[in-house]
């Protein structure tokens, strides 16, 4: 598929998504917006994708909506059914919404924040899995400043994230900050120097892909996005089935193989 505002490769099991409005900053029209969920939905189904790294163009990762569209959009668009379809009916409503549809992909999805993430740009990083940030990255919730309220669920992600306190500030204050203070307060999990950001990034996803079961990672990522709504014998009572379940898959018989044979992984991600 070819796609008008973004760039989608896959090269070695990494699917790479990259915002393509570099002129705007990457900034969101309901193209990109359409796009994007097209590209990780795909990346999602594809057997030869193990992880996806989403990035941006340019010297922005996201800087939020574009303001040509804000300006007229209705309001009632929040709520379109052509965004809040679902993407896996097995998920939780919870993650079949219009950006919670990330955690809801059956790969992890790694945001290399290669500059400015604002509004939107920054809400589709904390619905990713990994955040790695480029020592230029600048971070803000915006919305404050443009008469808008904490949207898509950012109240609820930001303060399990950094905490009640920083979420506090972050939201009201709509104040910038940059790499480093993302960093001392747990809102990126990695900070490194701008020209080292996409090494870092196939780095990890090449760790995902190659180190570690996929069916593993796959059912992990779902537990981990599920917990925050089950109590604790919840968690354990799905864990416990799902324990089963990993005893019996092919990826177990090849992580105890591969262990006392002393040789390099070869999960087949079932």
């Amino acid at each position: 598929m070819t796609y008008e505002t973004l760039n989608y490769a896959v090269d070695d099991a990494v699917a790479t998504i990259t915002l393509n409005r570099p002129e705007r900053m990457n900034a969101l029209t309901k193209v990109l917006e359409a796009e994007l969920r097209t590209a990780i939905e795909a990346a999602g189904r594809d057997n030869a994708v193990r992880s996806i790294i989403l990035t941006g163009a340019g010297r922005a990762f996201c800087a939020g909506m574009d303001m040509d569209e804000l300006e007229v959009l209705p309001p009632e668009d929040i709520r379109a059914e052509e965004w809040m379809r679902s993407y896996d009916m097995n998920r939780r409503a919870d993650y079949q919404t219009r950006y919670s549809y990330f955690p809801a992909a059956p790969k992890p999805i790694i945001s290399a924040i290669n500059g400015a993430a604002a509004g939107l740009g920054l809400i589709m990083a904390l619905y990713s899995d990994f955040r790695l940030a480029s020592d230029k990255a600048v971070f803000a919730t915006a919305f404050a400043q443009r008469g808008l309220i904490a949207e898509h669920g950012i109240a609820w992600i930001l303060p399990r994230i950094v905490g009640h306190a920083n979420a506090m500030d972050l939201l009201l204050t709509s104040r910038k900050i940059d790499a480093q203070e993302a960093l001392q307060i747990g809102l990126v999990h990695q900070m490194v120097p701008a020209d080292a950001l996409p090494d870092a990034a196939r780095q990890l996803a090449h760790r995902l892909g190659n180190d570690v079961s996929p069916r593993s990672v796959r059912i992990m990522k779902q537990q981990l996005w599920e917990a925050p709504f089950q109590t604790l014998g919840d968690a354990i009572s799905s864990a416990n089935t799902e324990m089963v379940m990993s005893l019996r898959s092919e990826d177990f018989k090849e992580g105890i193989a591969h262990f006392v044979e002393r040789r390099p992984a070869r999960f087949p991600g079932n």
